[in-house]
């Protein structure tokens, strides 16, 4: 399969520019795209052989089976498959090896972790409590930062990562109205609607205002700059193990407990799908598998055998 003159090297820097101008993509899938690639490219000069064939991509398959699980074997591909569609596409490569390979893999089904809304409410209750306790200017305002992210994860349903993106701009105060940037630069709006989160909103805002005035985003660190995802990992690790919950809890349970809980509340599928920022409503009918409670209310009142009056 003839190159037109071009280095793999050249080839991979122009489709990532690509995918960056014409595509959209954010900055954390052009950088997982980097690394798969590299990786590809990396096998193929070690083992000698020819990154266009398709005994290559075979091998290197073959590789990751070995060496990842089947969540980061099916990221890997597909980006390897997208790169050489675009290949195909720019007409850089005559074949397109991947026309003449068979993928099959079974990614296990995993029930997606939800906090109980017990905890949540002692992990929430812990940060209003940091707050009263708070003795200093800086602690009190650390204390109220924080207890606003708790709240708003839960609140909104929202990714780690649009959260501590999240500008002020994003955020209508008269209204209470987040306009959230998701995967994909796709937009959705969550309303605010909880008094407590409304007025713990109002309070951060003015505790912060200045910082808020002279910074792009809406949460901010001690130094002024924004306040990182591990920062919030550990911040919610922190108040979990001092609010005495037995559970290891990360930021993203706080979006997978928002959809299984509003599910519970017969709240309709296709909304929390908007809610969350979804493409596709499979991807949010992961939800229906986790709703145990839901489960046992419809066993208990609906299931036929109640109606049998037989017993021992």
């Amino acid at each position: 399969m003839e190159i037109k003159n071009v280095q793999a090297n050249n080839l991979t820097t122009d489709y990532l520019n690509f995918c960056l101008s014409r595509k959209n993509l954010d900055q954390k899938t052009i950088k997982s795209y980097t690394i798969d690639l590299r990786q590809y490219f990396e096998f193929t000069m070690e083992s000698a052989i020819e990154w266009t064939n398709k005994k290559s991509i075979e091998q290197y398959i073959d590789l990751l089976h070995c060496k990842y699980k089947p969540k980061s074997v099916k990221r890997k591909i597909a980006s390897l498959k997208a790169f050489f569609h675009y290949l195909e596409i720019e007409e850089l490569i005559d074949i397109n090896p991947f026309h003449k390979i068979q993928i099959k893999y079974k990614e296990p089904f995993i029930l997606p972790k939800t906090i109980p809304i017990n905890n949540i409410e002692q992990i929430i209750r812990f940060a209003y409590l940091q707050l009263t306790k708070a003795k200093t200017d800086y602690t009190k305002k650390v204390a109220l930062r924080n207890a606003l992210i708790l709240e708003l994860l839960f609140a909104t349903g929202m990714r780690i990562s649009e959260l501590c993106t999240l500008t002020t701009e994003q955020i209508d105060f008269n209204d209470y109205i987040i306009k959230i940037y998701g995967k994909g630069s796709k937009e959705r709006l969550i309303q605010i609607c909880n008094q407590n989160v409304q007025e713990l909103l109002k309070k951060y805002i003015q505790s912060f205002k200045f910082e808020i005035a002279n910074n792009k985003f809406f949460f901010i660190n001690r130094l002024g700059n924004r306040l990182s995802e591990q920062s919030v990992r550990n911040m919610i690790t922190n108040y979990a193990i001092g609010a005495e919950v037995p559970l290891h809890i990360t930021p993203h349970m706080f979006r997978h407990s928002f959809a299984t809980l509003l599910l519970e509340e017969d709240v309709d599928i296709r909304y929390i799908q908007q809610m969350l920022g979804h493409s596709s409503i499979t991807t949010t009918q992961i939800y229906t598998h986790t709703s145990i409670n839901k489960q046992k209310n419809i066993l208990s009142s609906k299931h036929p055998r109640n109606k049998l009056e037989i017993g021992i």
